[in-house]
């Protein structure tokens, strides 16, 4: 990225994070001379082929299964046209606005690369959706990840030629009344363009790249709130220690390790239970490092694929120069849906060990914290009825962790014979995240409870932050009481990262540890 805080499409090198700030428009993108004149040569070599009538596939030939039927160069046009509108058969409800948003800045990327014999004309129509923030409608169920993610990317390029519907403002209408009120018209695309815009895989990118930002949230309020639960029951720092993950040394193990034990490292809490009788804590809590450790290097893997897929040319056939396009499989999504499959399993373990977690706080087994996390019960039910919902929630998980990318369903009558079901791969991915995000809010709530009734002792300066600014929006529980807006809260905390940016804040105004080792590698993204 340059000093003038923009991003150069096709030439900077895309990062999870730096595609989420330009869709939410905290970054600007733009295209280099460098760029346009790498997708002026590109178009210049499809127009090559069609003048000197070299069968090309998607040029000059049908799609699919249609691969043998020639088109006349007079035609090559209208087939670029037609592709969009045939393949435009997606179902179910709209994706949201900065899925789309994402979609379209992954396409502008890959496409200024110059491989996809686009027309300059066409991206920069792109790139004023983007910049207007008028931004396609997008149906969530239709694609297989095969060709790529035909059926979304057909929705979403529609408004190219001035079909399908957009988002302007809060409202979605008729692309057509956008683009006069603007005094624009609908592009005529040339030839191999329609196909160079279905083919490829950002939808499912797209979904990844929310995916690795989201779920390093997760993961990172997941340790700290666990601490918090450490500190409430009465945990041990000993599982922590860096001599014993050294002799089994995962990265994501230790550095998780590491992270809990400098949390804890000082606690007034911990200290006054260290010559108690319990000679070791259930799994749930003596074994964090590994299972969260482990749903790390699943994040880590995910990181690596998205980011190695969203710079990429993901698109067919590929456009080398006038004399060689290879017809490959570049837009076949396995590389990403295999690893967005791993993630969801690695998130839900994060929820099913939470979980677990708010059991033990309610079971009343350490001193001082009563059962059900609540001093009168029998006409309280305490947070009893909390861990029915984190029960359902992980069960949920469970049944959403079957891989999408097990199953294929061949489809183009046999020529697409193996599919990656990678677009199916990154909604449950995601829908995972959020049901783990909603258990995790649980557990901050028991935790922040139990953690009440060790006063006056006072844990390390980070938890004291993080259950200030708990206590400071949610107050310590002493009756029955509707809990919708308590859990809103408490979800509200998770997702926004309030907590986490809170603890690196306090970590550096008092030069207090915070992560443990390969920081550098579990924190860029």
């Amino acid at each position: 990225m340059n000093a003038m805080h923009t991003f150069q499409y096709g030439i900077d090198h895309l990062t999870s994070n730096i595609a989420i700030r330009l869709a939410r428009g905290q970054l600007r993108g733009v295209i280099s001379d460098a760029a346009k004149q790498a997708i002026a040569q590109s178009a210049a070599h499809v127009e090559n082929i069609v003048q000197s009538q070299q069968t090309v596939y998607g040029i000059n030939t049908g799609f699919g299964p249609l691969c043998t039927t020639l088109i006349d160069v007079h035609d090559t046009r209208k087939l670029q046209e037609n592709i969009l509108k045939s393949h435009a058969v997606g179902v179910g409800a709209p994706i949201e606005r900065l899925l789309s948003k994402l979609m379209l800045i992954l396409k502008i990327h890959a496409l200024a690369k110059g491989y996809s014999g686009v027309q300059w004309s066409t991206v920069e129509r792109m790139l004023w959706h983007v910049d207007n923030d008028i931004i396609p409608v997008v149906p969530q169920q239709g694609s297989v990840g095969a060709s790529g993610d035909l059926a979304p990317l057909s929705h979403l390029f529609l408004p190219l030629i001035g079909l399908g519907k957009v988002w302007n403002g809060e409202k979605t209408v008729d692309t057509v009344s956008v683009l006069q009120a603007n005094g624009l018209r609908p592009l005529s695309l040339g030839a191999k363009e329609g196909l160079a815009l279905i083919n490829g895989t950002q939808f499912m990118a797209a979904h990844g790249v929310l995916a690795v930002a989201d779920m390093h949230n997760l993961l990172t309020n997941a340790d700290l709130i666990a601490v918090l639960m450490l500190e409430g029951l009465n945990g041990s720092i000993k599982p922590f220690s860096e001599e014993l993950h050294a002799l089994r040394p995962h990265r994501g193990n230790q550095y998780v390790a590491g992270t809990i034990f400098n949390l804890l490292q000082g606690s007034g809490i911990v200290e006054s239970h260290k010559n108690c009788s319990r000679v070791q804590d259930p799994y749930s809590l003596r074994c964090i490092p590994q299972i969260h450790g482990a749903s790390r290097q699943a994040w880590l893997h995910l990181k690596d694929a998205v980011e190695t897929e969203i710079n990429s040319v993901t698109d067919n056939p590929i456009i080398i120069n006038s004399e060689l396009t290879i017809s490959g499989g570049s837009f076949h999504g396995q590389p990403i849906a295999l690893p967005m499959d791993y993630a969801t399993l690695a998130t839900a373990e994060i929820g099913n060990v939470s979980d677990r977690r708010v059991y033990l706080s309610l079971e009343g087994d350490v001193a001082g914290v009563p059962k059900l996390l609540l001093r009168s019960t029998g006409l309280n039910s305490g947070f009893m009825i909390l861990q029915y919902t984190t029960a359902a929630l992980a069960s949920e998980n469970k049944s959403l962790c079957f891989p999408a990318s097990a199953d294929s369903i061949p489809t183009s009558l046999g020529q697409e014979d193996h599919v990656s079901m990678g677009a199916i791969s990154g909604r449950k991915l995601r829908q995972v995240i959020d049901n783990v995000g909603r258990i995790l809010s649980i557990e901050l709530l028991c935790a922040a409870q139990a953690v009440d009734f060790h006063r006056p002792l006072r844990s390390t300066p980070i938890i004291e932050a993080v259950h200030q600014e708990i206590r400071r929006q949610i107050p310590h529980i002493e009756e029955d009481q509707i809990m919708e807006n308590i859990l809103q809260s408490a979800h509200d905390l998770v997702r926004s990262g309030t907590l986490v940016q809170l603890a690196e804040r306090v970590a550096a105004a008092d030069g207090v540890p915070y992560h443990g080792h390969h920081a550098s590698l579990f924190n860029n993204f």
